[in-house]
């Protein structure tokens, strides 16, 4: 093997599965993803793939496009490609990706650098004259040469992070087969003329660059692809008009592009995609040639062979009436100003959809161009904003020719929008493609589809958001923002939402629960939950009167995918449901509760003599077998999180604790419960005015009690003003938190010692300390049951951080004969620690100083802190 630590079997079986691919289309789109390194841009490898004529016989950019698709498919389904985290890139694990650039650089074909290595000094001539490709990605590289002697080089990449590198003017000369050029990066306000010598180049990228006069690049006749993305120009220069083979124009997120000169387009007829996301809207309107600064939309019409198109139009008036985007076969087109910073123009949300329209209307559909229209027609991802004047957003004739395609449907900001559409009773059903949906900031919406003839002025009662008139069967995402809805859903017998995965409830000040029991079932899918700002809802599951038959697992609550639930900010919720059901979450990790000042618990009990179940969160009828992490905020109420009993394993898995603002909570974890939460390894209680223990293990019989190792690694205690104990009581060795690194605790003045002895033996593993502003006395308190052990050890091995701030009351480290041992310790800060002796030199008999001055690296002392080190050592410097 050439790869250090790779068995040669491992390196073969990947050269096995390159020669094997099934053409050489295959095996050059391998190297060359190869060399793009990790999560490229599909759009960058076509470029690319273009320039380098990769595909025989295929000469438009959607062909190449479209055999490209299915040529990295292949690939993946070879194993050879992965997806990325957008389905906008791909990636390669990185032993085949070190396999292909061996493979590509064979016979000194490929000079590729990546980004870490160095590049001090450059090859000889005569080995350059072979090269085909230079890949320079991110590279530490001191300097270009002045040019480079490439005859046979067909494509060079540079991809930098430093805007100092420059170009020289001449580096090109001797690059005269060259066909794809891609600068990234790069500082070129002094532009390299030898660019125009590059007659066969096909692909030019300079994106992200300093660039300033461009115009030479009108001299580039053969050039085929020109992406100016991310740079600094200002405005399009007239010559890129002399590029009549170009037929991929890339001008997204140039922010400063302010002018491009009318008949620019015109003169591009075999422009194919024109991208301008985020980029130029100062277009002109028609009919103003004479004192035109700027180009017209009118332009675009002559671009016969367009069929992708990103484009801002800020105006729907400036569209000519006769303007036809028929051809389109993707587009992301945005009509109108945004009406509000959170709706905004969002180019990078919108990827996934191969046809996007984003409408800022002010008006209603029915008065749109009829180029609109078309889009419209076509969409697969729909914004709808700012819709005025009307009741109905469409009429039951037009939701067939607008809606019945969409993948994504988004409608915000109608402020008299009572339906999106009405039925006057000529349809049965109408079923909707929709995979997502957002209604948002429509406070007279009263359902999605009217089931009343006649009037639509006031809301009957009952009606629901979903009813039997409209079917989602491949909705998985439902968002309900600021909407004046009663209900979601009818009570009982009906829901079209089966493979609903993710529901966003925010700020509908009409609902007072989210789902009857009888829905429960039909939501099986659900995966994320988050309910935030509805004013009236007081509980998340409603008990309704049916019958057994009607739900046929009555007292059981499942859901069985759910794994993230959240509930913030509900000022009248007093549980998720009724005490008559046992509520399972088999798969959920994340719970959140914040500020829900009048909850009872998860599951309540509306009248209870039972004092002991009263401001408990959990009971045993809640079961979270996999839940990795708690949050729970504001909650007025909670007096206890845990009830002593809880279904077996219930909380097994917890990871991570969060507890704020809670102010009527005594402890935190209650005797017996230790052995339940070994698991986990993040703490934070702040802001709990009344808690007095954080591990409260009063009657716990150690003695019988079982093995305890926690996990814990992570705790910070803060602002507990009532906090006396962290752990309550000095136990023996069958309870140990040895895995502790990071222990923060401050304002916390009631607190009279930190760790008990036998837990501070252990903390082997502690990294960093810090406590200020607290009544801390010692940090280690005595065995509560007395030691027959004369001299005690305290072994921090790995502690490097040590920070004692504002301890007015802290006299010394343990009250008795013992040893410490701080090794790596180099960080000392202390502040305000008047009684403590900090430093020693040698044994001391009446007062153990904390550490030897020999051991500390790094030493900082504030105020009168200098006074704390011990005067019976020689003067150090």
């Amino acid at each position: 093997s050439n790869f250090k630590g790779v068995p040669a079997a491992v390196c073969s079986s990947i050269e096995w599965s390159y020669d094997r691919l099934p053409s050489e289309e295959h095996k050059q789109t391998f190297l060359l993803c190869a060399l793009m390194g990790h999560n490229a841009l599909f759009g960058d490898l076509l470029m690319y793939a273009t320039g380098l004529g990769l595909f025989h016989g295929i000469n438009t950019v959607g062909k190449t496009r479209t055999r490209l698709l299915t040529v990295v498919s292949h690939l993946k389904a070879s194993c050879l490609l992965v997806d990325s985290y957008s389905n906008q890139r791909f990636d390669m694990h990185d032993l085949i990706c070190d396999v292909a650039v061996s493979i590509a650089s064979k016979g000194n074909h490929v000079f590729a650098v990546g980004p870490q290595d160095v590049l001090d000094d450059w090859p000889d001539g005569d080995i350059m004259k072979s090269w085909e490709m230079i890949s320079l990605q991110n590279a530490n590289i001191s300097m270009l040469p002045d040019h480079l002697k490439c005859p046979k080089l067909v494509c060079f990449e540079m991809l930098s992070e430093d805007y100092r590198v420059k170009i020289a003017a001449n580096i090109f000369r001797e690059m005269k087969n060259l066909k794809v050029l891609y600068l990234s990066g790069m500082n070129l306000s002094s532009f390299p003329s030898s660019i125009s010598l590059l007659a066969n180049l096909r692909t030019l990228c300079l994106t992200d660059c300093v660039l300033s006069d461009i115009s030479l690049l009108g001299e580039l006749e053969n050039l085929e692809i020109l992406s100016l993305q991310l740079s600094n120009i200002e405005m399009l220069p007239e010559e890129i008009g002399q590029l009549t083979k170009l037929k991929w124009l890339g001008l997204s997120d140039c922010s400063q592009l302010k002018r491009i000169p009318p008949g620019v387009f015109c003169k591009l007829p075999r422009l194919e995609e024109l991208y301008m996301a985020n980029s130029f809207k100062e277009w002109e309107a028609e009919g103003h040639s004479s004192q035109q600064s700027n180009s017209s939309l009118v332009e675009l019409k002559a671009l016969s062979c367009l069929i992708a198109l990103e484009i801002y139009i800020p105006n729907a008036k400036i569209i000519p009436e006769d303007f036809s985007f028929e051809k389109l076969q993707r587009y992301i087109i945005f009509i109108g100003e945004a009406s509000n910073s959170e709706w905004d123009w969002n180019w990078s949300r919108v990827r996934d959809y191969s046809r996007t329209l984003k409408l800022s209307l002010q008006t209603s559909i029915r008065f749109l161009n009829n180029g609109v229209k078309v889009l419209l027609k076509k969409a697969e991802n729909l914004y709808i904003d700012e819709v005025k004047g009307v009741e109905i957003l469409v009429h039951e004739s037009e939701v067939g020719d607008y809606f019945q395609q969409l993948m994504n449907l988004h409608i915000q900001n109608g402020a008299m929008i009572q339906y999106i559409f009405k039925d006057n009773d000529n349809v049965h059903q109408i079923e909707f493609q929709v995979e997502s949906l957002t209604l948002q900031g429509l406070p007279n919406l009263i359902s999605f589809c009217s089931q009343n003839k006649g009037s639509i002025s006031t809301s009957p009662q009952g009606t629901t958001l979903l009813n039997q008139k409209t079917l989602f069967p491949k909705l998985n995402e439902l968002v309900l923002k600021s909407i004046g809805i009663e209900r979601i859903w009818p009570p009982q017998g009906f829901c079209s939402t089966q493979n609903l995965r993710t529901l966003i409830i925010k700020g509908c000040a009409n609902l007072k629960h989210v789902l009857s029991d009888s829905m429960v079932e039909y939501l099986q899918q659900l995966e994320c939950l988050t309910i935030s700002e509805c004013k009236c809802i007081q509980e998340i599951i409603s008990k309704e009167k049916i019958t057994k038959e009607a739900f046929e697992n009555k007292g059981l609550i499942c859901f069985p995918r759910l794994n993230s639930f959240k509930l913030k900010s509900l000022q009248y919720l007093i549980g998720f449901c009724h005490e008559d059901y046992t509520v399972e979450f088999p798969a959920l990790k994340i719970l959140e509760i914040k500020n829900c000042p009048k909850l009872k618990g998860f599951i309540y009990k509306s009248m209870s003599n039972d004092t002991s179940i009263d401001g408990v969160l959990f009971n045993k009828k809640v079961a979270f077998p996999n839940l990795q992490k708690i949050v729970l905020s504001h909650l007025r109420n909670m007096k206890r999180i845990w009830y002593s009993q809880f279904s077996s394993g219930s909380f097994s898995n917890l990871k991570e604790l969060i507890v704020e603002h809670c102010d009527v909570l005594s402890n935190i974890f209650s005797p017996f419960l230790l052995e339940d939460f070994q698991k986990l390894e993040k703490l934070i209680i702040t802001d709990c005015v009344s808690l007095e223990e954080v591990f409260h293990l009063q009657g716990l019989n150690i003695e019988e009690a079982y093995v305890v190792d926690s996990q814990l690694r992570n705790m910070t205690l803060g602002r507990l003003p009532t906090l006396k104990h962290v752990w309550n009581n000095d136990f023996n060795e069958n309870i140990s938190f040895k895995y502790l690194q990071h222990v923060h605790v401050w304002e916390c003045w009631s607190l009279k010692t930190l760790f008990p002895s036998s837990i501070a033996k252990d903390l082997r593993q502690l990294e960093s300390l810090k406590v200020k502003c607290c009544g801390i006395e010692e940090i280690v308190s005595e065995n509560v049951k007395g030691s027959n052990q004369q001299e005690i050890w305290f072994e921090f091995n790995q502690l490097s951080i040590l920070k004692l701030w504002n301890l007015p009351n802290l006299l010394h480290f343990y009250p008795r004969v013992h040893n410490t041992t701080w090794p790596v310790l180099k960080n000392l800060r202390t502040c305000q620690c008047g009684k403590l002796k900090i430093f020693g030199y040698g044994e001391s008999q009446l007062q153990r100083p904390l550490l030897f001055i020999e051991m500390v690296r790094t030493l900082h002392l504030f105020f009168k802190d200098s006074s704390y080190v011990l005067p019976e050592s020689p003067t150090t410097s």
